[in-house]
């Protein structure tokens, strides 16, 4: 029986322009946006010098998640991902609660980090740090990037490539300015300190090394996907893992006792090239976080434009703007909520949320994939990145996401539930509609 039924969406009109470079570029914007510059003082405030190894340790650990994504877009070549997987498996309510949950999820991802790019800012013009000019910050990325995708701005892979570029190589630079400052102490603490909270620190842990799942979405934009897009995800968690232990490592050999400000990467840039320093990774940040907003921006709307398309949600989430035929009403209403949440939250909150919203992704794909093995023919079998060990690494992954899910305050599963709710009610809307629909042509 084969992946490919009658109900799921495939995307044949879609060129297939995506090569390797392409999808590992994805996964790497996916990935590295605002944590790389927020979380280095967060995570040392809890774990001191641990964290370097905490990153290393979560990052072998995500690694199994990673693994099961990359079984799992092994099966399909078109574009879906994690909607795609959970629809196969289970129907189309899952499908949709998977892309809303998913929809949500991206949503305060782009509002956590608004407020990372105004903390980053403000490292250098002071004005942007809070009050005033943090909420005119955040209204004007909010509004620019909205009205840009709304009149039909695109990245391409290649814009991507230019911007990963820019906020790669001053990290590139700071760690290894940074490196002469590792000791011996540093790397191997004689004295391990004390974390209070670890399931708070993981899950926070987490948001570092999330957004991978977003490059699957594209599958049917990618050449030889069965093939590409495992390779991308497994390859690039590991050059990312080893990337942020290095910065971390760097960060806490600096500043052993916290830096002075928010704004870790900052102030280590200030401390190894002076003023020049902190200029250059201020505008690291804002390119990296600019890159992940823009990305967010470009493609997640098109998460409710295509359930509403497949009358998963009502029409007006799948309007096409008449001048510019892009999916305005899904952008309008990503960029409104980013702008609500971002300007309600702190970024450890809003990282948190999305996490726990990314995490109920993880633990609904990772269960789709024995329905997904069962049901797949001998060939797609035989094309397939199978892992090795049965459902051994799977399993780890499963086990892992929800025990991190249980680590969320009890806030974040009432705003995440509450989303949730939401979404139902809109599928429910657009059932009642659709059912309607089927009865008038049947009568015709």
């Amino acid at each position: 029986m084969s992946l490919h039924e009658p109900g799921i969406t495939h995307n044949k009109q879609l060129i297939r322009g995506i090569g390797y470079a392409g999808a590992a570029i994805l996964v790497l914007n996916g990935v590295i946006g605002a944590g790389i510059f927020a979380l280095p003082a967060s995570i040392a405030a809890r774990a001191g010098v641990l964290s370097p190894w905490l990153f290393l340790i979560v990052g072998v650990l995500v690694i199994t998640v990673v693994l099961t994504f990359a079984e799992l877009s092994s099966y399909f070549k078109d574009s879906g991902g994690p909607v795609l997987f959970t629809t196969s498996a289970f129907g189309p309510i899952t499908g949709f609660s998977t892309g809303w949950i998913l929809f949500v999820s991206r949503m305060t991802a782009f509002a956590a980090n608004t407020n990372v790019m105004a903390l980053y800012l403000g490292g250098v013009w002071p004005w942007f740090a809070d009050g005033t000019g943090r909420a005119l910050l955040i209204i004007a990325v909010s509004i620019t990037l909205t009205w840009a995708n709304v009149v039909g701005v695109k990245e391409g892979v290649r814009t991507m490539a230019v911007i990963t570029f820019f906020k790669i190589i001053p990290i590139l630079i700071l760690i290894l300015l940074g490196l002469q400052h590792v000791s011996g102490d540093t790397l191997f603490p004689a004295t391990m300190p004390t974390i209070d909270d670890l399931g708070g620190t993981t899950l926070l842990l987490i948001y570092a090394f999330v957004g991978f799942e977003s490059a699957t979405i594209v599958s049917g934009e990618t050449q030889k996907p069965k093939e590409t897009m495992p390779r991308a995800l497994v390859q690039m968690i590991v050059v990312i893992g080893i990337l942020y232990f290095l910065i971390v490592l760097t960060y806490v050999s600096v500043f052993p006792e916290g830096s002075p400000t928010s704004a870790a990467l900052v102030d280590v840039g200030r401390e190894l090239m002076g003023p020049a320093g902190a200029v250059m990774i201020t505008f690291a940040a804002v390119f990296s976080i600019g890159g992940n907003l823009s990305s967010i921006m470009l493609a997640v709307p098109r998460l409710p434009f295509a359930l509403a398309e497949e009358r998963m949600l009502p029409r007006w989430f799948g309007h096409v703007h008449e001048k510019y035929a892009t999916p305005s009403n899904a952008i309008l209403l990503l960029g409104g909520l980013g702008l609500v949440f971002a300007l309600s939250g702190t970024f450890e909150k809003l990282a948190a949320a999305s996490s726990l919203t990314r995490l109920i992704t993880y633990v609904l794909c990772i269960s789709a994939l024995p329905h997904i093995r069962k049901k797949a023919t001998e060939e797609e079998k035989r094309e397939a990145y199978r892992l090795k060990g049965g459902y051994t690494i799977p399993m780890i992954a499963l086990v892992l996401s929800i025990w991190l899910g249980a680590q969320s305050t009890l806030r974040s599963w009432l705003v995440t539930g509450g989303l949730l709710i939401v979404g139902l009610i809109l599928y429910a809307l657009a059932a009642q509609r659709r059912e309607r629909w089927e009865k008038s042509k049947s009568i015709e």
